[in-house]
């Protein structure tokens, strides 16, 4: 059993399940999705978020659970207000492999693919990452443009 509360990732109806890189997870032990704007059963009274200007995530977050919005960042902001009451955390700077073209606007310069973003804070508390890189078509790219961090955090785990 789990020592913490399944990661909950909350999809806009205007996320494309074919183009999403979160898809592979649905279904797997330790994950539930809720499609915006239902919520599913599940407090949040235990859990964190992840978001851009907040609070590092740290291991002192690891027994929370994770709530995840999925969606461009535009979306994403209109989500936000419904999810207020969830404490937020940050990752710290990671380059994304995510190959962006947004033409209308920019994305944040710390902004990560959703995948990514789970995968670094799964990482940050100490959490089984295999197999979450799976069907993210740029894997490889974003393991190797952030290898030093990568070394950092498995370092930072045995001290």
């Amino acid at each position: 059993m789990d020592r913490f509360p399944p990661t909950i990732i909350v999809v806009h109806p205007k996320e494309r399940r074919w183009k999403c890189m979160m898809e592979p997870l649905r279904g797997r032990p330790g994950f539930v999705f809720w499609r915006f704007p239902r919520l599913g059963p599940q407090p949040l009274d235990n859990y964190v978020q992840l978001g851009l200007n907040a609070p590092p995530l740290t291991r002192q977050d690891a027994d929370k659970g994770l709530l995840i919005l999925d969606g461009t960042w535009r979306l994403v902001e209109r989500m936000a207000p419904a999810f207020a009451h969830v404490p937020r955390r940050s990752l710290p700077q990671c380059r994304t492999a995510y190959p962006r073209s947004s033409k209308l606007f920019e994305d944040p310069e710390e902004g990560l693919a959703t995948i990514e973003a789970l995968y670094l804070a799964y990482r940050i508390l100490g959490r089984d990452t295999r197999g979450l890189l799976d069907g993210y078509r740029w894997a490889r790219q974003f393991l190797d443009r952030n290898r030093e961090l990568w070394e950092q955090l498995a370092m930072d785990e045995t001290s």
